[in-house]
């Protein structure tokens, strides 16, 4: 896969930056500016007016839609926070008041913003590598959902602190920006804030979205302000997209060809460092109990799901009467929903977190109530279901079951993973089924076929290791972005 590395682009006259010395103004080489008595300026300015002018209005309305929307959610926000104990965050860092211990010093900073769970897990790829680079930067890390702050604290001490990402108002930007400090703007896979990205243009930080992506559905909404979109995708310095198809639609969307790369996808390498990570015998220790049992694992499943797979799961006991299941909700404040619709499906049901590893639970169903084990736990699984996929959502990440081996199922809508989704099944390693009896069926002939598991398990195992490299790319177009210091270390897989 070729790299493209940025040009570097002309400097202007200014003062030094802060942090590795290169001239504040020439972070973003915006070319040279027009010298008194040029007899072009005049005429230049005139015609640059309207489109000024129509940048400004553009701006306007965007800054009135969000406020409009931000009042219209607030009751329907908080309401939700309450009636599913889901926290909102810490409401300073929303309004761009972050705590001054995130950046005490005002020392030069790495910002990277990843929104939730999946991008934060993409980011942990980069997060070590970055340290090393670059070591007298702090390394900081947001989010936007809760459960994604949670993934992102667990990247601590690589990162030195974590917050919630500001709302796009100017305002909350600014207090963000002046409290972090950024040298650079890392955005992982597609976060276009306009007000966000303006304000960075303005200060000299330089941008780059990595494991870039533009979904379907995003494409749609995108078009219809491709105009304002190419004006904030003027404050990005570098996209690194995951595949062809995407790279040409952030081009279509008015991205300059110089700036962008395709890279592969981050979470090729997050794959396999999720599987290596951590202390898997502490996770899987309180599974000791489904040992020699058929195990099925429904992961990341949304509202309309757990119903199909339950069903899928009672048909295939009818000829493995010991078969296991665990469902993993995607989301937190689910847990409880999810633990309801089993036992009401007459399931004997346990949480991991009542499991006791001196003794096997009298369940049927586990449900999975903790953050950060998933991954691990798949090397327990004789077949893995991935969630998001029945319903209309995008579908999720089947890579990290595939590293371990284990043959993959997931339904009609992979939207947000269309690629490679399509490069499982044309690899014959991965089944795609497109409804609950088609779930049933191949749930109840995978659990029957040991060497289909096994021929499923072993392509799609060689297809993530086939594929890794992402990482030494994206940080290849990072230090083109931001030269390290000399004498910094090169960071080695």
């Amino acid at each position: 896969m070729e790299v493209v590395v940025p040009k570097p682009r002309t400097a202007r006259p200014g003062g030094a930056a802060r942090g590795n010395g290169v001239p504040a103004s020439s972070r973003r080489g915006f070319g040279a500016q027009p010298q008194e008595g040029n007899a072009a300026q005049p005429q230049v300015k005139e015609a640059a007016q309207p489109q000024v002018t129509l940048m400004v209005h553009m701006y306007l309305l965007y800054n009135l839609a969000l406020c409009v929307y931000f009042v219209a959610c607030i009751p329907l926000v908080g309401y939700r926070a309450w009636r599913r104990g889901k926290p909102l965050g810490r409401l300073g860092d929303r309004f761009g008041r972050p705590p001054a211990a995130l950046n005490p010093h005002g020392s030069p900073s790495i910002w990277i913003h990843a929104v939730s769970v999946g991008e934060a897990l993409a980011a942990k790829t980069l997060v070590a590598p970055l340290k090393a680079t670059y070591p007298a930067h702090r390394l900081l890390v947001s989010t936007t959902t809760a459960s994604g702050q949670l993934v992102a604290r667990q990247l601590q001490p690589a990162a030195d602190a974590t917050f919630y990402a500001p709302l796009d108002f100017p305002p909350c930007v600014a207090g963000t920006l002046d409290c972090v400090a950024p040298d650079l703007l890392v955005l992982v896979d597609t976060e276009v804030w306009p007000n966000l990205l303006r304000a960075c243009r303005r200060r000299g930080v330089r941008t780059i979205i990595v494991n870039g992506r533009v979904s379907d559905r995003s494409y749609r909404g995108y078009r219809l302000v491709r105009r304002f979109l190419r004006r904030a995708l003027d404050g990005v310095d570098r996209v690194c997209a995951q595949n062809e198809l995407w790279g040409r639609r952030f081009l279509a969307l008015g991205l300059s060809p110089e700036r962008l790369t395709v890279t592969g996808s981050l979470k090729f390498d997050a794959a396999g460092d999720a599987a290596a990570a951590g202390d898997a015998d502490a996770v899987l220790r309180p599974f000791q109990f489904a040992a020699g049992r058929p195990v099925f694992i429904a992961a990341s499943t949304l509202r309309g799901e757990e119903g199909p797979v339950l069903r899928a799961f009672s048909r295939a006991r009818q000829s493995n009467a010991d078969a296991l299941l665990i469902i993993a909700p995607r989301h937190p404040e689910r847990f409880a929903e999810a633990e309801a619709v089993a036992a009401g499906q007459g399931f004997a049901v346990a949480r991991r977190t009542d499991l006791d590893a001196e003794a096997a639970p009298a369940a049927d169903v586990i449900v999975l109530d903790t953050i950060g084990e998933l991954a691990r736990l798949f090397q327990l699984a004789t077949v893995v279901f991935v969630g998001g996929s029945l319903v209309p959502a995008g579908g999720h990440n089947i890579l990290e079951p595939a590293v371990f081996g284990r043959p993959v199922l997931f339904g009609p809508h992979m939207e947000n993973f269309a690629g490679v989704a399509d490069l499982f099944v044309e690899r014959d390693a991965a089944w795609q089924i497109h409804s609950e009896s088609e779930l049933g069926e191949a749930l109840a002939t995978l659990l029957a076929d040991a060497e289909r598991r096994e021929a499923l398990g072993a392509a799609a195992r060689e297809l993530v290791d086939g594929n890794r490299g992402a990482r030494q790319r994206t940080l290849a177009a990072i230090r083109a972005l931001l030269p390290p210091a000399a004498g910094s270390t090169e960071w080695a897989t």
